[in-house]
């Protein structure tokens, strides 16, 4: 969930933003447990999955990462498009580990670590290369 600002996103001088599109990447990790053949287990409930589950979780190493839930959800009839000239906002969650999605074309403000208080223009931040 993101909850913007009451009086919505501002630019590091206090300008209110405007953008034509929103997208929200989603990206997701699974934990599925292996067993001793290295073939994905599988479990009559989620209750009998727990034990050797949380295992894997407390490694911190996912079976899968995806975005949006499953495989291919941001590829083919499902990319996210956009007109030149448009400005686009990318809303970008990670649950679990440091993650930066590389944007193709220019970015004109970062809220860092999704601070809305603090955007910083790219174009005088280090912050460009690591979108």
């Amino acid at each position: 969930i993101m909850v913007l600002p009451r009086d919505g996103l501002k630019d590091h001088l206090g300008n209110p933003v405007s953008y034509d599109r929103v997208y929200y990447i989603g990206e997701n990790d699974f934990y599925i447990p292996r067993g001793a053949d290295g073939a994905y287990m599988r479990f009559a409930d989620a209750g009998e999955s727990y034990a050797d589950t949380l295992e894997v979780m407390n490694g911190l190493i996912p079976s899968h990462v995806v975005f949006n839930g499953r495989v291919g959800a941001l590829t083919g009839d499902q990319a996210l498009e956009a007109e030149q000239g448009e400005n686009v906002l990318f809303v970008h969650s990670q649950a679990n580990r440091d993650s930066r999605p590389h944007l193709i074309g220019g970015a004109w403000a970062i809220w860092v670590l999704g601070k809305a208080a603090s955007s910083t223009t790219c174009r005088n931040a280090i912050w460009e290369t690591w979108v």
